[in-house]
This record gives structure tokens, C-alpha cells and sequence, in this order.
């Protein structure tokens, strides 16, 4: 059986490259720009409109009107603006951000 098949001795099969060309790397993506941790903390603890999405989930952001209230903008400081411009998805079954959200 063995008389079948060829030998795989170094000098009967024709050489291999040693290595093939490596692949370009591909193209860095830009970070994402995401809101701060702090932002992000206030509108869970500050947020006054909360709608409901269906399956559990709520949009919670904060109003115009709970933006300058003296507790927020102590919290936030300069970033009151950009909190004003943040939504958070929320899962209530699990108690958990869903995704963060922020207007152009």
C-alpha cells in the first residue's frame, strides 16, 4: 500500500515560498465621539422626560427647564450644553443602558 505514494523527501516537491505578502493594514476608523462619563451620569440621575419605547424600554433626557436648575448645572458645569443634547436608551427589565444617543 505504502508503494502508492510518493516520498516527501526535501528534494521532490517543488519549493514553497517562505512567506506570502502580507495584507495591508486596513484604514484606522476615527474615535468615536462619545459623550463624558459625567454627562452621561446626570442625565440618568437628573433626566425629567422619559418616553416610552415599547418592550421595556424608556428615552430618558433632560428638559430645557431641568438644564439650568442650580443641582444640574452644578453637576455638570460647562458641560450642561452638551448634556441637553444627550438621550440614553434604558432598559428596564435589566436596569441597564441600551445606548447612548447625542444629537449633531
Amino acid at each position: 500500500m505504502a508503494a502508492k505514494f510518493q516520498s516527501r523527501r526535501p528534494g521532490r516537491f517543488p519549493a514553497r515560498p517562505a512567506r506570502f505578502a502580507p495584507r495591508p493594514a486596513p484604514a484606522p476608523r476615527p474615535a468615536p465621539n462619545l459623550p463624558p462619563a459625567a454627562v452621561v451620569d446626570a442625565v440618568l440621575r437628573f433626566h425629567d422626560v422619559a418616553v416610552d419605547q415599547g418592550g421595556q424600554r424608556t428615552l430618558l433626557r433632560l428638559s430645557e427647564r431641568r438644564l439650568h436648575e442650580p443641582e444640574v448645572e452644578a453637576a455638570l458645569g460647562p458641560d450642561a450644553a452638551r448634556a441637553g443634547r444627550v438621550a440614553i436608551l434604558w432598559n428596564e427589565r435589566e436596569s441597564e443602558i441600551i445606548r447612548v444617543l447625542e444629537a449633531a
